[in-house]
């Protein structure tokens, strides 16, 4: 299984607001499950955080992601990875992403350092035995990287969204911009390990082959100021699984 296609599942959402939602100390812990043989197996622990970052002309906001298998699984399929976003506080909008895979046999990582004036990004691709690879790409105005959408997503005002209403969504992911599509599916209360909350439901779908049918990979966001992520669905080529929220701290409102 691919970290990294779970990511995308939780895709990106262009809004135009400020950032009521996330706070600049919020941690989020989740239990990842795979389906295995047809049972589901709790694999790796993913940690969503936010931190301050000062830098000698502003204050980014710093978005960290880590998935770690449990370490039942490491002979298995061994997982360390690292995402991360580095935004403008208010806007969220990306100055610097960092990728760091590390998934059994597998390594990659990926730096992309964007430029908004000229709606390109520099990216530095590193794999095994040091091959690094430069290349710069063009983007649309408003694509993300798939952590800072994961968050982006999160300023979005869904009570004015009707059920049923779709949004056209952009991400960058290895140098390629992905489109994808969400659905709002409207209000649903979930149990969860911090409570019964009323939710936003929605589906992701895509035209490629990373996800896999429709309403087949959803995700329920508390419907309240913080909107975090609480429980996700999903389906990929190589499989399904769930998202369960763990533990939530340091939430803005």
């Amino acid at each position: 299984m691919r970290i990294s296609l779970i990511l995308i599942v939780l895709a990106n959402m262009i809004v135009h607001a400020q950032n009521s939602a996330i706070g600049i100390s919020e941690k989020l812990t989740y239990t990842a499950s795979y389906n295995m043989s047809g049972i589901l197996n709790d694999i790796a622990e993913v940690t969503l955080e936010t931190s301050p970052v000062k830098t000698s002309k502003a204050t980014l906001m710093r978005l960290k992601c880590t998935a770690v298998t449990f370490s039942k699984w490491d002979n298995f399929f061994k997982i360390r990875d690292l995402y991360e976003s580095y935004v403008n506080p208010q806007t969220l909008t990306p100055y610097l992403y960092n990728r760091d895979i590390n998934e059994g046999t597998y390594y990659k990582a990926m730096k992309y350092t964007y430029s908004h004036k000229t709606n390109t990004v520099k990216t530095v691709q590193t794999k095994k035995n040091n091959n690094i690879e430069n290349k710069t790409v063009s983007i649309g105005k408003g694509t993300r990287d798939i952590v800072s959408t994961l968050y982006t997503m999160r300023l979005f005002d869904y009570d004015t969204m009707n059920k049923g209403e779709r949004k056209t969504l952009t991400l960058i992911f290895d140098r390629k911009e992905i489109k994808a599509q969400i659905t709002y599916l409207g209000k649903e209360e979930i149990s969860t390990a911090i409570g019964k909350k009323e939710c936003y439901k929605l589906a992701i779908g895509s035209s490629t082959e990373i996800l896999k049918g429709n309403n087949n990979n959803l995700l329920w966001l508390t419907a309240d100021k913080n909107k975090i992520i609480v429980y996700g669905k999903f389906k990929i080529p190589v499989g399904n699984g769930e998202l369960k929220i763990k533990s939530a701290s340091g939430l803005k409102q």
